[in-house]
């Protein structure tokens, strides 16, 4: 498809560097989702674990204006290209942000609504969300002080901002009852649970919460993109028993990748594996270290990232494939390695529990690691059908521009047409 992946800033791996979720819009982008449905989580209007769906297919709410996605361990969280924000999977705890507790197996829409939403992110119990005029609105689980409204303990089934407040933030990122965002200044803030040193400030454990957004130790004003990680237990996706570990990234505008939290299973890539008695509660390099990182992905266990070399570069636990490295029998990798199929044409990366996914420049998407529910897309699950090294969807093309994966499931974004194409 001629020009698909230029923006309207400008060609689309330049502008990757900088803001990498604000994705080209065209006529005609889709939304696929595939894997476990239960809670809703793909948004296809069922809430059974019976009808996994192996092969992509489109949520109920349909449309064709989709710009962004993203996947937590029970829901989803989208927005259109008119600037409307939609959401669905469980609510128990507000999450959807829709002033009820029920859950949605179809999307629906905030109760804070508008159609100025600009960036989106979902937690594992918690939503955050950025509009245009650079507010910052949270709402969902606040038990560990994680919705930064100065409060712990409380939820919020409606959106709320942030207790710092402002209009200048430009990116967040929501994992396991924490959060992690970015001003326009380049300053990096994180607030809520810090049991395993996520937030990166010099201080961990239950004490160490924080229900206000504060800046991290390393601290700096040129902090560009930020992923958090997200914790569950999976059978398959993660060493049996293990719950409570989970870790934090974030790229320079410099291009040094810097990682921090919990070190269970090499996830930092600092080349030093423990059983939980190496945390780092400030931001570190990786191993392998360099100049050139353009975008990561965090998960509880695993860390997927991209150099602007267009490498693709994973680490973390690989007992289920879920690095792609053609192999289980290591358990883990604790220095990043690139994938079995290689290549430098590797765009962009998603980080689920116990799978990944991975667009290439050419417009084709890759998928590998656990596929009990389906996640992987490729018309086949089971215990049996997991997949060590990258494979692609059964929906197949060349047009997939965004893709996130959740807990047993995975969701993306098909290019539609350059409209410019139409212009005589």
């Amino acid at each position: 498809m001629p020009n698909q992946f230029n923006s309207p800033e400008g060609d689309l791996e330049n502008y990757f560097v900088s803001e990498y979720w604000l994705i080209d819009q065209y006529v005609g982008d889709q939304l696929w989702g595939w894997g476990a449905s239960l809670n809703g989580r793909i948004g296809n209007n069922s809430s059974a674990l019976l009808t996994n769906g192996c092969t992509p297919t489109t949520t109920l709410a349909g449309g064709s204006n989709w710009k962004q996605i993203s996947c937590s361990n029970q829901g989803s969280v989208a927005i259109k290209t008119d600037g409307s924000l939609w959401i669905w999977g469980n609510n128990l705890d507000g999450q959807l942000g829709d002033n009820s507790l029920i859950i949605k197996c179809t999307p629906v829409t905030t109760f804070v609504g508008g159609n100025n939403w600009k960036q989106c992110s979902s937690g594992t119990f918690s939503t955050a969300a950025i509009k245009t005029d650079g507010s910052l609105w949270t709402w969902g689980a606040g038990s560990s002080g994680e919705l930064g409204n100065n409060f712990i303990g409380a939820n919020r089934c409606t959106p709320v901002t942030t207790f710092v407040g402002g209009n200048n933030w430009k990116q967040v990122s929501c994992g396991s009852q924490y959060m992690a965002a970015i001003k326009n200044d380049g300053t990096l803030w994180t607030w809520g649970n810090n049991s395993d040193g996520q937030l990166g400030i010099n201080l961990q454990g239950a004490t160490a919460f924080r229900s206000t957004p504060v800046t991290t130790f390393l601290g700096g004003t040129n902090w560009k993109q930020v992923s958090c990680g997200v914790i569950n237990t999976v059978i398959g996706a993660s060493p049996v028993g293990v719950s409570s570990v989970t870790c934090t990234a974030a790229i320079k505008t410099d291009g040094t990748l810097w990682t921090w939290g919990g070190n269970m299973f090499g996830q930092l890539g600092i080349n030093v594996v423990s059983a939980g008695t190496i945390i780092k509660c400030t931001p570190v390099t990786t191993f392998v270290g360099g100049t050139n990182w353009k975008q990561v992905s965090c998960s509880g266990w695993n860390m997927g990232a991209i150099k602007t070399d267009g490498t693709l570069w994973v680490w973390g636990v690989a007992t289920s494939g879920q690095l792609g490295v053609n192999d289980t029998v290591v358990g883990v990798r604790c220095t990043p390695v690139t994938t079995f199929v290689g290549g430098t044409n590797w765009k962009q990366v998603s980080c689920g529990l116990g799978i990944m996914a991975a667009i290439k420049t050419d417009g084709s998407l890759w998928n590998w690691g656990v596929n009990t529910s389906g996640e992987l897309g490729i018309a086949d699950m089971g215990a049996t059908s997991f997949k060590c090294t990258p494979v692609t969807t059964f929906a197949g093309g060349t047009n997939w521009k965004q893709v996130d994966c959740g807990n047993n499931h995975t969701m993306a974004i098909t290019s539609g047409t350059d409209p410019t194409s139409f212009v005589s």
